[in-house]
């Protein structure tokens, strides 16, 4: 278990000399300064943070941040980094994935990383887009959008990463976007100090192949397309507060404040995983806000690896002063024999 006993630091103490090499107005120099902000409130010493990345426009964080960092393969940056998590619990582990390393090639291992609850930071910035191989469509793209894989229009349904997290018991789960770095500080820093596997997905801009695909949750009218769900607080959006979130059956939908009565809207409760999950699926597409800051938080369920050294301390325990050769020889054992037949004889072995 990752403890946060440490003192907050200065963020520009995670910045490393390397230049960055972005493009120009990418979304990803905005989580990057969150991420820093994050790591700064969180504390931990940098030679204790580790940051795993895979493929892609997102996985060269590892390359700006003041830290130890694995550039690894794509798609792999979950398995890996669970390994590292097991083998050296002390380490802050960090996670920096795209959409398309975490959910299309990468999707098996996110999945398990995430239904094992390894103590994992894991920062998913979804741009909806294939960036470094330039521009065809993720997993995460919208239905009919344009790519240079897509010309007449996509047609797979989008995967909800937040959504699938939910469905395999996940315990923390948030979301941003890139231009609110006050929320995406915010989430990444309750994320880091969870322990279990925190999952933070952060819509990303690609100014090159996927300019403005979110603009209306970052600019100046997202107050009309999300909503902040904040714990013991009323899921009320809109410009002017006249939007609400109320219960309609077993679903959510947004009404306006002044159709229905106070009591008919949602308070928002991060413990109540059910909520969690009808939370992270509203999309606008479905005429819904989408969903911002912590929706779900589970602090008692155990990580993976607590539970794996508590396996091992116990087993070592119980076997105390047993030594190899006490292991090799217990249980039902046996000697093999031969014999060996020379000129002058035969012995037995």
């Amino acid at each position: 278990m990752t403890t946060n006993n440490n003192t907050p630091m200065d963020k520009n103490a995670f910045a490393s000399p390397a230049e960055v090499k972005w493009c120009p107005g990418c979304g990803d120099y905005a989580v990057m300064a969150s991420t820093r902000a994050a790591m700064a409130n969180r504390g931990v010493p940098r030679d204790e943070v580790a940051i795993v990345s895979g493929i892609g426009c997102s996985s060269r964080f590892p390359y700006y941040m003041e830290t130890y960092g694995f550039h690894t393969i794509h798609g792999r940056a979950a398995a890996i980094a669970s390994g590292l998590k097991v083998g050296n619990p002390a380490l802050d582990v960090w996670v920096i994935s795209g959409d398309g390393d975490s959910t299309a090639i990468g999707g098996n291992h996110f999945i398990h990383a995430v239904r094992r609850n390894i103590n994992l930071n894991y920062v998913l910035i979804n741009n909806k887009i294939y960036g470094l191989t330039k521009g065809q469509y993720s997993p995460t793209s919208e239905l009919g959008q344009l790519t240079k894989t897509t010309p007449y229009g996509v047609v797979d349904y989008p995967m909800q990463p937040l959504k699938v997290a939910m469905g395999l018991g996940g315990t923390f789960i948030a979301r941003s976007a890139d231009k609110d770095i006050k929320l995406s500080e915010e989430i990444l820093t309750r994320g880091a100090n969870h322990n279990g596997f925190s999952l933070c997905e952060i819509y990303s801009n690609c100014v090159i192949f996927n300019e403005g695909a979110t603009d209306h949750l970052s600019g100046k009218d997202k107050a009309e397309y999300s909503v902040v769900c904040r714990h013991g607080e009323k899921l009320i959006f809109g410009k002017d507060k006249q939007l609400c979130i109320v219960q309609d059956g077993i679903r959510l939908k947004a009404a306006k404040v002044s159709d229905v009565s106070e009591s008919d809207i949602v308070v928002h409760d991060e413990r109540n995983a059910e909520l969690a999950y009808l939370l992270s699926a509203m999309n606008n597409a479905d005429g819904q806000p989408v969903a911002f800051g912590v929706l779900y938080c589970d602090p008692d369920k155990k990580s993976y690896d607590d539970m794996v050294y508590e396996q091992v301390n116990d087993v070592k325990a119980k076997k105390s002063g047993e030594s190899l050769d006490d292991l090799l020889s217990s249980g039902n054992t046996w000697t093999v024999s031969s014999t060996i037949c020379t000129s002058t004889g035969c012995k037995t072995m």
